[in-house]
């Protein structure tokens, strides 16, 4: 067991995210808000942490056969756990991150450091292995957090910082709103503003445009 080499492993030379490109729908979808990015990171560093630990204690007698399917349900088991904690003490961010926690099951880097390390290495190995990939895993997400945040709404910390409750929080606004940075699609909102003028029996149109961008659409 090479604690250093674990730890840089996670850290850089095999992140889940930036080397290995693992769990990528999770990791778009989510990272919206620092919030977000916090919940999902620490969410999936518990349950491959412990993943590991039983999937290596129970790895000689697994049968090779169905390896992975016992892996799901290992997995599944902590998810649930997880899950159902999340909708007890934190539903706010329960709500924010939806589908994606039960989905953790399936997910590529939970499953990809079972197959590849905890099923081939002792306990003690595994269970830092789980928590250096799992830093790896919410940094990047942290990293991608904090820029989507700003450049979509110019907050920071949203759910996090300026009092209220957890999800509802203002954050602390770094760029005035009407001066964010709104990434839509390769159909820019200004062309699609442009037609909707141009056509006098969709001028109404614009304000509703307006109003939905500016509350649904960040970066």
């Amino acid at each position: 067991m090479n604690l250093g080499k674990q730890f840089k492993d996670g850290m850089l030379t095999q992140n889940p995210v930036l080397v290995q490109v693992l769990g990528m729908c999770s990791t778009m979808a989510i990272t919206t808000s620092f919030f977000n990015g916090i919940g999902m990171g620490v969410a999936v560093t518990i349950i491959l942490t412990l993943s590991n630990i039983f999937i290596s204690l129970l790895r000689k007698i697994i049968p090779n056969e169905v390896r992975i399917a016992c892996y799901i349900v290992v997995i599944a088991g902590f998810v649930t756990c997880v899950d159902l904690l999340l909708k007890a003490f934190v539903p706010a961010l329960s709500s924010s991150l939806g589908v994606f926690i039960p989905l953790i099951v399936v997910n590529c880097i939970i499953l990809g450091r079972a197959e590849a390390f905890s099923y081939k290495n002792g306990m003690v190995a595994s269970f830092f292995d789980g928590i250096f990939q799992g830093i790896g895993y919410t940094w990047v997400l942290l990293a991608m957090c904090m820029f989507r945040e700003f450049f979509g709404s110019g907050k920071f910390g949203g759910g996090l910082l300026g009092g209220g409750a957890l999800g509802s929080a203002p954050g602390v606004t770094i760029i005035p709103e009407e001066f964010g940075i709104k990434v839509h699609a390769l159909v820019t909102v200004q062309d699609i503003r442009e037609y909707l003028a141009d056509k006098a029996e969709y001028a109404h149109l614009l304000p509703l445009m307006d109003a939905y961008m500016k509350q649904y659409c960040v970066f």
